[in-house]
């Protein structure tokens, strides 16, 4: 893509692989957009966003606003005069008329299979709901939701035990290959962008604490299936003695009981009752306490079958 000045916009360490892929292929980087520092950490420090550090440890200048709808900032990204913007993750809508500033337009690299997971959490959700595949859609940005033409898929299946942590940095690296592949066809004239089917699409929210709180009279698959799709962030919990208990690894068991209540505690695990079976948990915290296997945890907690 020789000639073309390009403009990168994100934010977390999910857009850092697709920022690298555009380091390593030589593009022209007029700009680097990400979100104002924040504060972080116990000592509330204001902290800079991963793709700062990468955008100044090449050279590249980075611009912070606050508003991306800003007159401000609109007349700045008019005076770069960018021939493309690359979107990952930043964190903010695009005004139309930011998106109609390039005359490429801008590109989206989105974590799933569009039409559906649209929003803000789609790496989440796909695993909450029990989805065995899912992907990396690039898609040219429209003033909607998620709602542009695609341009490029590449489908990955999920595994059993993958986690949301695991499954956003494989997509981070799938989505920097899928990024590559859209600048190549771009620049040869084949990209071949399709409509998305909005009866075929789904809405990702992104997440609140409160979508972690288990709900006991569930099948063990399901809530198996939430306790991955929350780790590490918001974490899916449940309380003992008053105090929050968050389950970071389990497994399906079987066992009957009313839901909630405790079927085994022994050297050979935790379960506990859920509808049609139960759930043994493997790695947990108690509010207050360190994250400990159920092993550790049962040894310096007396709980008792029927708790």
């Amino acid at each position: 893509m020789a000639g073309l000045r390009l403009v990168f916009m994100g934010t977390p360490e999910f857009a850092l692989p697709a920022l690298q892929k555009l380091i390593d292929r030589g593009e022209v980087l007029s700009a680097v957009v990400t979100q104002p520092d924040r504060p972080k950490g116990r000592g509330q420090q204001l902290a800079p966003p991963p793709v700062k550090l990468l955008a100044e440890g090449h050279g590249i200048p980075v611009l912070q606003p606050a508003r991306v709808r800003g007159p401000e900032f609109i007349e700045v990204m008019r005076e770069l005069r960018p021939d493309l913007i690359v979107v990952v993750a930043f964190g903010q809508i695009l005004p139309k008329a930011l998106l109609e500033i390039p005359r490429h337009g801008c590109i989206n690299v989105h974590a799933s299979l569009l039409p559906r997971y649209r929003g803000a959490a789609p790496i989440n959700w796909c695993i909450i709901n029990g989805e065995t595949e899912t992907g990396v859609t690039t898609m040219q940005m429209d003033a909607g939701l998620d709602t542009g033409d695609m341009l490029l898929k590449k489908v990955t299946p999920i595994g059993p035990d993958e986690t949301a942590q695991a499954l956003h940095d494989r997509l981070s690296e799938i989505g920097a290959e899928a990024l590559d592949e859209t600048l190549d066809l771009l620049v040869s004239g084949r990209l071949a962008p399709g409509k998305q089917d909005d009866l075929l699409s789904s809405y990702a929210p992104m997440l609140k604490k409160e979508d972690g709180l288990i709900d006991w009279d569930r099948e063990p698959q399901t809530i198996r299936n939430l306790v991955r799709g929350l780790t590490p962030w918001p974490g899916a919990y449940s309380f003992l003695g008053g105090k929050t208990l968050k389950i970071f690894r389990c497994r399906v068991a079987g066992g009957t009981g009313t839901p909630g209540t405790v079927l085994q505690a022994d050297r050979s695990g935790l379960v506990i009752a859920c509808r049609n079976g139960g759930l043994l948990v493997d790695e947990l915290q108690l509010e207050g306490k360190k994250r400990l296997s159920a092993k550790d945890f049962l040894a310096g907690y007396n709980i008792k079958p029927g708790f």
